[in-house]
C-alpha cells in the first residue's frame, strides 16, 4: 500500500529493521552511508535496493534534511554498487518512488537498481 511521504519517519519499517539486522537480507554492499541488498521480489535479473543508513522517508526528505556528506556518500554508494556488479557497460536503471502516486510502499528512502536485460520504456503507457 503506498505511503504518505510527508509523515514522520517510522523506525519500525522493514528497511529500518534490515539496517538493525532484525530481518535478514542478501547484502551486496555496505559502507558508513548506505546498504545495498537484493530485492526479495525482483523485477529484473538484477534488482538491488540501495538505502541510506539515516532515517529518511523519501528523496525529498533526504534532500531537505540530509547532510552534504550523507548525500554524497549515498550517491557514491549507488554508483559503487553498479560498478561492483558489472552493470555500467550494458546499462542499468535507477528508480526512486516518492509518495502515493509513484507507488512508494516503504517509508524509508530507497533506490531500485535494475539491470540484466533490456528494460523497455520508463513509464507504462
Amino acid at each position: 500500500m503506498p505511503i504518505d511521504p510527508t509523515l514522520p519517519y517510522d523506525d519500525q519499517n522493514i528497511f529500518a529493521k534490515i539496517l538493525r539486522d532484525e530481518i535478514p537480507s542478501r547484502r551486496v554492499y555496505e559502507d558508513e552511508w548506505a546498504v545495498a541488498f537484493h530485492d526479495i521480489a525482483p523485477h529484473a535479473p538484477t534488482h538491488v535496493l540501495v538505502i541510506p543508513r539515516g532515517a529518511y522517508v523519501s528523496w525529498d526528505d533526504f534532500a531537505a534534511r540530509g547532510s552534504e556528506a550523507e548525500i554524497a556518500g549515498f550517491v557514491r554508494a549507488v554508483g559503487t554498487v553498479a560498478r561492483r556488479l558489472g552493470l555500467v557497460e550494458s546499462g542499468y536503471r535507477l528508480l526512486a518512488n516518492i509518495g502515493r502516486d509513484a507507488g512508494q510502499e516503504v517509508p524509508h528512502l530507497h533506490v531500485h537498481l535494475f539491470a540484466g536485460r533490456p528494460l523497455g520504456p520508463i513509464l507504462a503507457r
